[in-house]
């Protein structure tokens, strides 16, 4: 074993046995099979992903440290855990996530092999987890879990949405959350609204123009 892998499963049962205030642990975590997925887990690249949604759009704060969570009351953290590389430090994030105050972990990977989101899920269960296949061909991999294993699951490459679902898990204890959604869901509303009225009003050749 590596020392970097037996240091960081060391530290999670470390942080697992300290027994911290929920308002001081991270809410969400975020798991990923290679820093490859980094693009398309939190950022997005063409597409927003989870750290624009949990940032720009519902408040959260990305906690670096356990033992100093930042001023923000909601946070979540990023690590990446191999299921085929390192399957003992995710074997390790998964057991001790819930004693280390986590609600809901967001899992992506890719590849036709994306085991990640599954395994992280049967692990972790009865935590919610969300599976984001990283690439189309990751979909099938990461949705055929068998009857009795749950795993919910966003379209490939929607890192966004499952930012979005892990709120809503949250929304259903924290009001704060809630009304987060509920203001992002409101801005898209009006965005709607006043793209149809320039258009209307405008033309099509007038609005196309722009």
């Amino acid at each position: 074993m590596s020392d970097s892998v037996s240091d960081l499963i060391d530290r999670l049962h470390r942080e697992a046995d300290q027994d911290r205030p929920d308002a001081e642990t991270p809410d969400v975590g975020i798991v990923m099979g290679s820093d490859s997925d980094l693009e398309t887990m939190m950022t997005g690249g063409r597409r927003r992903g989870a750290y624009d949604a949990f940032v720009d759009e519902l408040g959260f704060a990305e906690q670096t440290d356990y033992e100093e969570p930042p001023e923000e009351r909601f946070t979540f953290e990023t690590y990446v855990t191999s299921a085929h590389r390192t399957p003992d430090l995710m074997t390790a994030y998964a057991e001790t996530a819930a004693d280390r105050g986590l609600e809901v972990i967001i899992a992506g990977a890719g590849g036709k092999s994306a085991d990640l989101p599954n395994m992280t899920a049967s692990i972790a269960y009865p935590l919610p987890v969300i599976g984001v296949p990283v690439q189309e061909k990751s979909v099938d991999s990461v949705i055929g879990m068998p009857t009795g294993a749950p795993l919910v699951a966003v379209d490939a490459g929607k890192s966004f949405n499952a930012a979005l679902s892990a709120a809503q898990i949250l929304a259903r204890q924290h009001e704060a959350v809630r009304e987060q959604l509920v203001d992002y869901h409101d801005g898209l509303r009006e965005g709607v609204g006043d793209v149809s009225r320039r258009l209307h009003d405008q033309g099509t050749a007038n609005f196309s123009s722009e």
